[in-house]
C-alpha cells in the first residue's frame, strides 16, 4: 500500500484499509521505540509546521516525531508569515513546497489546508481545522485498540458539544472503521446534517451505526468509550456562561460512567481538559458557577479507567507513522 506523497487533509481522504494500516504501523513503531530501535525514515528531510492556533500536543507530537525520524522541523506561526495577509495561500504553498518535503497546517479554515494540499506539491497534513482533526483520530483509535483489544464493533460515545471538529471527526472515522459512534449533545449543539449524512453513507460499507441524541442515559448505555472535549473551543471563551447553561447536564462524572452498565469502559479526552481549578478557565468556572470542573470531574479524569495521557502520547506515535509513510523512505 503506497502512501508516499499523499495528503491527509480530512479523515475520509483514506479508506478503512489505509487508516488501519496507519494505526497498525504506529503500534509497530511504538513497540520499536520502547525497545530503543531507531527509525530514521526521514534523514535529511525538512518539514514546515504552519500554526495559526496555539498547541501543546500537536506541535510537540509533530516536532518530536519528525526529529525521531531524522527530519528537521521549522515552526511558522501566523506572525512569522504573510499567509493570507500579503501573500495568497496558493503562492505560499508553492514557495514552501519548493523548499520543504512536507507541510503540517493547524488553523481555522479547512479551505486553507485544502488549498495548501492542492498547490504545495509535497504532502500536506491537517493538524486541526474548524472542521476536522484527522491526526487526533489516529491516536484515539490506537488508544482504544491498545486498551480494549480492538475498536471493531465497539461503541464510542462523545458527550458535550456535538457540533465541533472532534465529534464530526469521530462520527466519520467510526463510520469508516466499523465503530459505532453515539453523539450525546443538546439539540442546538448536534453534528452538522452534512456530516451525519456522510457518516450514514460510509456506514453502509462498514456496517457500523450511530446515534445522535440529547438523552444522556439513552446515549451512554452500553458504551465502551466515553469521550468529551472542552465546552468552549479556542476563541469561544466569551460564551462560557451560555455553554455552561446548555452543557452542565452533559458533564462526564462517575454517575455517567456508571450509566454505561459496563465494567471496562474507558474515558478519553483530546485535551486540554478543565477538570479542576488549577487553570485560568477552571478558576473562572469556580468563580462563576461554584464548580471544580467543567466537561469532566477530577474524579473521572484521574481515575484508573482514564486513558487520556496514553492517548496524548499516541499523538506522537501515530503522527510519526503518518510522516514516515507519506514523506519518508519506508518502502
Amino acid at each position: 500500500m503506497n502512501f508516499y506523497g499523499k495528503n491527509f487533509l480530512k479523515e475520509y481522504d483514506f479508506d478503512k484499509d489505509q487508516l488501519e494500516t496507519l494505526i497498525n504501523f504506529a503500534e509497530h513503531l511504538k513497540t520499536k521505540e520502547k525497545h530503543g530501535i531507531p527509525q530514521r525514515f526521514m534523514s535529511g528531510k525538512h518539514i514546515a509546521l504552519i500554526f495559526e492556533k496555539q498547541s501543546t500536543r500537536t506541535r510537540s507530537a509533530f516536532t518530536v516525531a519528525a526529529s525521531k525520524l531524522g527530519a528537521n522541523v521549522e515552526y511558522l506561526s501566523k506572525n512569522d508569515m504573510q499567509l493570507g495577509a500579503k501573500e495568497s495561500v496558493e503562492d505560499t504553498a508553492k514557495v514552501l513546497g519548493s523548499m520543504f518535503d512536507g507541510i503540517a497546517f493547524r488553523g481555522f479554515e479547512q479551505s486553507t489546508v485544502e488549498e495548501l494540499g492542492t498547490h504545495a506539491g509535497v504532502p500536506v497534513w491537517n493538524a486541526l481545522t474548524n472542521e476536522w482533526h484527522p491526526t487526533q483520530m489516529l491516536a484515539d483509535f490506537l488508544t482504544i485498540k491498545e486498551h480494549l483489544g480492538t475498536y471493531h464493533g465497539k461503541t464510542v460515545t462523545f458527550v458535550g458539544d456535538g457540533r465541533n471538529n472532534m465529534s464530526h471527526s469521530l462520527l466519520v472515522t467510526g463510520a469508516i472503521l466499523g465503530v459505532n459512534i453515539n453523539i450525546v449533545a443538546p439539540e442546538s449543539l448536534q453534528p452538522a446534517l452534512s456530516v451525519q449524512k456522510l457518516a450514514k453513507e460510509l456506514q453502509q460499507q462498514s456496517g457500523s451505526r450511530s446515534l445522535i441524541t440529547s438523552d444522556v442515559e439513552k446515549g451512554v448505555h452500553g458504551s465502551d468509550v466515553i469521550y468529551t472535549d472542552v465546552w468552549c473551543s479556542m476563541g469561544e471563551e466569551d460564551a462560557l456562561e451560555e455553554r455552561y447553561e446548555l452543557l452542565h447536564p452533559y458533564q462526564v462524572n462517575q454517575q455517567m460512567m456508571d450509566m454505561t452498565g459496563k465494567e471496562n469502559t474507558i474515558f478519553l479526552h483530546c485535551l486540554p481538559a478543565i477538570h479542576d481549578t488549577t487553570t485560568d478557565v477552571g478558576k473562572l468556572a469556580y468563580e462563576k458557577f461554584g464548580v471544580d470542573g467543567l466537561e469532566v470531574t477530577d474524579e473521572v479524569f484521574r481515575s484508573s479507567y482514564s486513558k487520556v495521557f496514553d492517548q496524548a502520547e499516541n499523538r506522537m506515535h501515530t503522527i510519526k507513522a503518518l510522516l514516515a509513510v507519506t514523506c519518508g523512505d519506508v518502502y
